[in-house]
């Protein structure tokens, strides 16, 4: 297993699993699963609506025996409703909770974009904070003041382009630890790897996939299959390897964090596995001539008619 040491001493497993979309009554199993295969590092948040049944898994883990809490890196995620700087403490306490815990090892602030108190996924414009009403610099200063009472050892951020770590850099008294962002070969976010890289910040690369499964009502008809795309065929065949693995392996080796999901147990052991995989430079270079600068999530959900959020302010 590949770890990133932290300045405190702590290490991050490089390879995580992912519970976006892990359906409930389904999760906790794989999160036993998981532990029991390897797995260390887990990807949660309160909006995916499973962190609940993750606690529970987690504790039942624990009881038996089968892990620590010592051994787990567990990350949330404070969601946008949250982002004014009183209501920060006060979510991160509800994520706890939930999933049964003292502490988390990782904190992110989801998306660089706010909701007014309560309001889950804005119907209408009005639903919204700009960036105005709920600065970033205040929001990251309730993530400090979370860290510094013990309720998580780290924060970062998720979502933020350079010119939005470059701003929070200005003010920080804590650094970002880490940045999780849409990462993979045809995204692989070079200029944003290199500054997280230059800056001491993880980049840590979801939907590493593609994330074919997500909800249709943000997907595309024509959007392009990462798994089906012929070079990653022929280069898992050549190596003889899967798909999933040529993927996950090929975003370890350029340095990032990468958090497949599976629900399935085999798959969930290939995924595994593929930390220990060493693709050779030919694969690595074919591989990053496949870059589309393509987003399978391009937060246009954000940017309705109306709403203080453009695509071309939030990924500026």
């Amino acid at each position: 297993m590949n770890y990133f040491d932290l300045p405190d001493g702590n290490r991050m497993p490089a390879l995580g699993l992912g519970t976006w979309k892990s359906e409930p009554g389904v999760v906790g199993g794989v999160v036993r699963e998981a532990i029991r295969t390897g797995y260390r590092h887990f990807d949660c948040a309160p909006i995916y609506g499973n962190e609940a049944e993750i606690g529970e898994a987690v504790q039942a883990s624990i009881t038996a025996g089968e892990v620590s809490r010592e051994e787990l890196w567990i990350t949330s995620k404070l969601w946008n409703f949250n982002h004014l700087r009183a209501d920060v403490v006060p979510g991160l306490k509800n994520t706890l909770s939930d999933l049964r815990l003292d502490y988390l090892d990782l904190f992110l602030v989801h998306w660089p974009v706010a909701h007014k108190p309560g309001v889950v996924f804005p119907e209408t414009p009005d639903g919204f904070l700009s960036l105005e009403e709920a600065p970033l610099a205040e929001t990251w200063a309730g993530m400090e003041e979370a860290c510094n009472a013990g309720l998580c050892r780290h924060i970062g951020v998720s979502n933020f382009s350079v010119r939005k770590i470059s701003g929070l850099l200005e003010t920080a008294s804590i650094r970002p630890a880490a940045n999780q962002v849409e990462c993979h070969p045809y995204f692989p976010q070079r200029e944003l790897l290199r500054y997280c890289q230059a800056h001491d910040i993880i980049l840590t690369a979801y939907s590493p996939l593609g994330s074919g499964d997500r909800p249709a009502r943000i997907k595309r008809e024509d959007e392009p299959v990462l798994l089906e795309d012929p070079v990653i065929l022929e280069i898992a065949e050549r190596h003889k390897l899967t798909p999933g693995q040529v993927l996950i392996a090929w975003a370890l080796h350029r340095g990032t964090s990468v958090i497949p999901k599976s629900s399935n147990p085999g798959r969930l052991k290939e995924n595994f596995a593929a930390a220990s995989v060493e693709l050779d430079d030919e694969a690595m270079a074919e591989i990053d001539g496949l870059d589309r600068d393509y987003r399978y999530v391009d937060g246009s959900f954000w940017c309705p008619p109306g709403s203080p959020y453009t695509l071309e302010e939030l990924w500026d």
